[in-house]
């Protein structure tokens, strides 16, 4: 399976972050699913994928090339894929997705969470999208998909899809759950 990791460039305040992304990175690999991410080497990403890759995993980077140019490019992936901007990369990556879940991070995953909900909520992607809740991270984020549903802005069938969990125990149990 495809998981798709969203998380951001930094490693964020706590070291809580950290060990969170590479519970994820080594769980992935160990469970023989393939990590898909934006190919960064430091911050929540660096520390998912290398945790991936310590533990034998797969893992595809995509990036964009401004970004390679930036010097900001993991060049210890298993596969890389080179894209000419930021939507082509966030395209592929819900091209590639079975599950896409979201680490802490900042704007730019932010953006990519919320494009993965709008998706849903056009009722073109039926695949889990899952709220890493390291920390308490994404409560208030969870909380607006929630009033936007009682709001009558997001389609209640949607949060069929969006999931807040706190450990890759909660994540084993989606993907069963979503592979019946």
């Amino acid at each position: 399976m495809n998981i798709v990791v969203f998380g951001g460039a930094m490693a964020g305040g706590s070291p809580e972050y950290v060990k969170g992304a590479e519970e994820l990175g080594k769980w992935i690999a160990e469970s023989g699913h393939t990590l898909i991410y934006g190919a960064g080497k430091e911050g929540m990403m660096g520390s998912v994928s290398e945790a991936a890759l310590s533990a034998g995993g797969r893992v595809i980077g995509i990036i964009p090339q401004f970004m390679v140019d930036k010097g900001w490019y993991n060049e210890h992936v298993t596969e890389s894929i080179i894209t000419d901007d930021m939507s082509d990369r966030k395209n592929k990556m819900y091209e590639m997705g079975d599950i896409f879940v979201a680490l802490p991070g900042g704007a730019g995953t932010l953006d990519e969470i919320a494009e993965a909900v709008m998706w849903l909520s056009l009722e073109t992607l039926n695949r889990p999208v899952i709220l890493y809740n390291i920390n308490g991270f994404y409560n208030n984020l969870f909380g607006i998909y929630e009033t936007m549903v009682r709001d009558d802005f997001l389609i209640p069938e949607a949060m069929e899809y969006i999931y807040l969990v706190d450990g890759v125990k909660a994540m084993d149990e989606i993907i069963k759950k979503n592979e019946s």
